[in-house]
């Protein structure tokens, strides 16, 4: 079974980056097998954190929709190119699967053959030429090897039905005749000394010593099957290469990355009910059946930081949640059954896992120390926010004796390298940490940057106003603001959409709020901000 995925929101910073990475590593030390993810960029802060404390960035992570792969398709189901029809007749109904895909030597998908086709085919086709393998005829006919010259068997079918005289006046046999024949020996004798592509001999008949001498000299090849004349003749066309028989156009075929939702929209329109599956790079994995889509099975996820859809991964319907462990208010996530929901509320998440180490009695390592004292001072500014409890303040104590690190030292030496505004544009700082919200059927957006130099956003106000303006007009929010939260001064500026002024001048209870306003203290958006916008929005 694929690993359980742990993962922050969709705009990482430091408590769910180092969250999902502390999480995973613990489930991992209870016997669980999970890796943590990100679904974004991190910003420079959680740059600076990882490199110190030396771990790599966990792997992007797109959505947990169902794909293909999710679904017990039939895995290893297709046909060599170089098989005959009569594999594929016998594959199809060994599998009971009407439709079964091709590939070559190198297990590259090429096309599909149909149990509908292959009947028309014997039906209409060309049945008087053969282009097979020496050893596919000796599977169709169930013969025995007289001679072998040539691999492959390519000609015209030739069945003599008629006076042994009248067949060599009237026929030609040359290097492409495939003679079908019991015991006329005569017209064997004219067929090897023509050098005849393959004499199939029928009835168990044994060629004349002297014939098999002329064979042999002429590169005859011979094989011999206890059929008779008619069978051998159905049989013989069978043993045809099924890849003279397959469709290639007109087959749709899927990738195992493909969303099942997608697949099923266009088998419904479609109305095909199997489709080759293949990788990235073509190899053909299997058949995937329209009537075994129930047979799925979702993404394991844990959820940290965070429990609002709006804030996770893409396709979390399609998901299974078996775990969050957050410090934010509850959101609207829903489960289809009960799970472990750890919900405190605490500065950080952080924190709650490390009351979750000392419960599983699990030995927390020195770098793991170090990436949880992070998340504590990143959500905490140090300390100063209000959402900080006196829980976070001796759960950062223990964690840097763990870590031997001085985390006030190394706390300004982080909020240093996390300030740093350099190459970023204005919508990378606006949304660099960004939460969305749904209040009373309105959108709210929320971007917060703590700096130790807020002038590098504040001399530029009049960009960053312009930008909140067209996000709102475009992405149709009622309010979309960014608060620049000054670490050294312990408060936030404040810059916000044209249209927000009323309502947050209500929310904040500032008279004619005005762009770039300073909130003394102001410093935590979850306790501090989204209450006050909720509460007067909710009521007006």
């Amino acid at each position: 079974m694929n690993n359980i995925l742990v993962f922050g929101h969709q705009k990482p910073d430091t408590d769910s980056v180092t969250s999902a990475i502390v999480l995973s590593y613990l489930k991992n030390k209870l016997g669980e097998n999970t890796e943590p993810r990100v679904l974004g960029d991190i910003n420079n802060e959680t740059k600076f954190v990882l490199d110190y404390f030396n771990f790599d960035v966990p792997k992007y992570l797109n959505d947990v929709r169902l794909q293909i792969k999710d679904v017990e398709y039939s895995k290893d189901c297709f046909l060599k190119e170089t098989d005959s029809i009569f594999d594929g007749y016998n594959y199809m109904n060994e599998t009971k699967i009407s439709m079964i895909p091709v590939v070559n030597n190198e297990g590259k998908y090429v096309g599909a053959v149909s149990m509908k086709q292959v009947a028309g085919n014997l039906i209409s086709g060309d049945l008087g030429k053969l282009n097979t393998s020496y050893d596919n005829l000796l599977k169709a006919l169930k013969a025995k090897e007289i001679l072998r010259f040539d691999k492959e068997i390519k000609g015209n079918i030739m069945a003599p039905s008629y006076r042994s005289t009248t067949f060599k006046e009237q026929i030609t046999i040359d290097e492409e005749s495939v003679l079908i024949v019991g015991d006329r020996h005569s017209i064997i004798e004219y067929a090897v000394n023509n050098s005849a592509s393959i004499i199939i001999l029928t009835n168990n008949v044994e060629m004349k010593p002297e014939h098999l001498e002329i064979a042999k000299k002429n590169h005859v090849d011979v094989i011999s099957t206890n059929y008779d004349g008619l069978t051998t003749a159905n049989l013989v066309v069978l043993s045809n290469y099924i890849k003279d028989k397959m469709m290639t156009n007109d087959i749709i075929f899927v990738n195992e990355n493909d969303s099942l939702t997608e697949v099923l929209d266009i088998a419904n329109k479609k109305k095909y009910s199997n489709y080759p599956v293949v990788d990235n790079n073509g190899n053909c994995l299997g058949v995937f059946r329209v009537s075994t889509a129930e047979n799925r099975h979702p993404k394991r996820v844990i959820l940290v930081d965070h429990n609002e859809k709006e804030q996770s991964v893409v396709g979390l319907d399609e998901a299974e949640i078996i775990e969050i462990v957050d410090h934010h208010k509850i959101g609207n996530i829903g489960t289809s059954m009960p799970i472990n929901f750890r919900n405190m509320p605490l500065g950080c998440t952080n924190t709650i896992l490390y009351l979750m180490f000392k419960e599983h009695n699990v030995k927390i390592p020195e770098n793991i120390a170090g990436l949880m004292m992070s998340g504590i001072i990143s959500d905490t500014l140090l300390l100063t926010s209000p959402t900080t409890t006196e829980v976070d303040k001796e759960v950062l104590k223990e964690l840097s004796k763990i870590a031997k690190t001085d985390y006030q030292k190394y706390g300004m030496e982080m909020f240093k390298a996390g300030s740093s505004m350099e190459g970023k544009s204005i919508s990378e700082i606006i949304h660099g940490d960004f939460k969305n919200f749904m209040v009373d059927n309105q959108k709210v957006g929320i971007g917060q940057v703590s700096t130790m130099s807020t002038e590098e956003i504040m001399s530029r106000q009049d960009e960053f106003i312009k930008e909140l303006n067209e996000d709102a007009e475009d992405e149709g929010y009622t309010v979309i603001a960014l608060f620049v939260t000054d670490i050294l001064k312990n408060g936030s500026y404040i810059l916000f959409n044209n249209k927000a002024s009323e309502i947050l001048s209500h929310a904040f209870n500032v008279e004619n709020i005005t762009e770039g306003y300073f909130f003394e203290g102001l410093v935590s958006r979850k306790k501090q901000v989204v209450p006050k916008l909720m509460n007067y929005m909710d009521n007006n």
